[in-house]
């Protein structure tokens, strides 16, 4: 049976959603993304390409990040602002880049950014969501929280969740993908696949995980120091002259 979500509150009464930039008098209303308004198929790309950046934190859209298919739908009108980000952050393409990097709290950090458009109150929030993450899994987790009232309020079916308050001209790349951890131990031997497979599957190192004594620990040494072509002749019956071996009477 899943947990329900542990309760959390704001860190004060007055919890006013924090910003993702340095505080400074000069906030804005950042541009609001609603399928409601668009008018041209170029409009339509504009609000796609608003829902990829918020996603998959990307200032250039990247091809092999798209999904054709949805994009289809949501023109078609088959599919709702909603649902489109909700199979963004389903794909295997956001699981391969943000998922698999990640632990559960930093999960957490990434999409409430990213999906409710906050950071999160404190650390008691980042527990609840975690927890969800923990019984619902992955996929249970990203429903609840495209699911939630607040994001049903603040964003609803046909809007782009967006960054509030957020500061004019200001980067939209506010989290990276992955932490200061992963960042130090990326493509090596800890992140690499192929590193691990020469590690593990070579002769050299099978034979260095051999208890001491085995002899197959040096079959190496054994085979660089025989000389070559010392092998038992080989003879076969019909090479044998049989009549040198009689002894001869007289």
């Amino acid at each position: 049976m899943a947990l329900p979500l542990l309760e959390y509150k704001p860190s004060s009464q007055n919890h006013r959603v924090k910003s993702f930039g340095v505080a400074d008098q000069n906030e804005d209303t950042p541009y609001i993304y609603r399928v409601e308004n668009v008018n041209s198929p170029s409009e339509l790309q504009a609000l796609v390409r608003e829902a990829y950046r918020q996603i998959f934190n990307e200032q250039l859209l990247l091809k092999f990040n798209r999904n054709v298919t949805l994009e289809t739908r949501l023109a078609n009108g088959s599919l709702s602002v909603r649902d489109f980000i909700r199979e963004l952050v389903k794909s295997e393409r956001f699981y391969t880049l943000v998922v698999s990097v990640n632990d559960n709290y930093r999960l957490v950090e990434i999409l409430v950014k990213r999906l409710l458009g906050r950071a999160p109150y404190n650390q008691a929030e980042k527990i609840a969501w975690s927890v969800q993450i923990g019984t619902l899994g992955f996929h249970g987790f990203v429903d609840a929280l495209i699911d939630s009232e607040e994001y049903t309020q603040v964003f609803g079916d046909y809007t782009v969740p967006y960054q509030r308050k957020r500061m004019q001209e200001r980067p939209f790349t506010f989290l990276p993908r992955y932490g200061a951890d992963y960042q130090e131990v990326a493509g090596t031997a800890k992140t690499d696949w192929r590193v691990t497979l020469d590690k593990f599957y070579t002769k050299k190192f099978q034979e260095r995980n051999l208890p001491e004594g085995d002899p197959r620990r040096f079959i190496s040494v054994a085979a660089a120091i025989a000389p070559k072509g010392n092998y038992a002749q080989r003879i076969t019956a019909s090479e044998l002259d049989y009549m040198s071996k009689v002894p001869v009477r007289r």
